[in-house]
């Protein structure tokens, strides 16, 4: 019995010393949003305090979503827009990193234009994460 337990006890802190080692790998959440059944386009509320990032991603936390444009505008005006080859996003994937425009710049908005995969009948809302990446103290130099 006792081995069992110990056994236990290894893969939780095994799990737990991995997701300590990934909550620092430099990603902070900016801000999420619940997305319609519909093609749309949307402007994200950021929420994160954190603003001054290099790059950005959109996780799936729920249902399935396709990212069909990204549209990004930074503290000094400059504006780009991301084409995303990801496909469809399920639940727990992302698109990759996209590098923002302009040094030591802050994200002020962010647009998504999105088709929402599923009907009300059979999914629920897909709803996705902001994920930015945090400037390392190396490169505000």
């Amino acid at each position: 019995m006792s081995k069992k337990v110990m056994f236990i006890v290894a893969i939780v802190l095994a799990f737990a010393v991995q997701s300590m080692a990934q909550s620092d790998d430099g990603w902070i959440k900016l801000g999420e949003k619940n997305v319609a059944f519909k093609a749309d386009k949307d402007k994200i509320t950021l929420t994160g305090k954190e603003k001054k990032v290099t790059k950005i991603k959109i996780t799936c936390v729920q249902g399935a979503v396709k990212i069909k444009k990204i549209h990004v505008k930074m503290s000094d005006g400059s504006t780009k827009d991301y084409d995303p080859t990801a496909g469809v996003l399920n639940k727990g994937m992302s698109t990759m990193g996209f590098d923002l425009p302009g040094k030591d710049n802050e994200l002020k908005d962010l647009e998504l234009e999105y088709d929402s995969m599923g009907t009300i009948v059979t999914n629920k809302r897909a709803k996705v994460e902001i994920w930015g990446k945090k400037i390392k103290d190396k490169d505000k130099d």
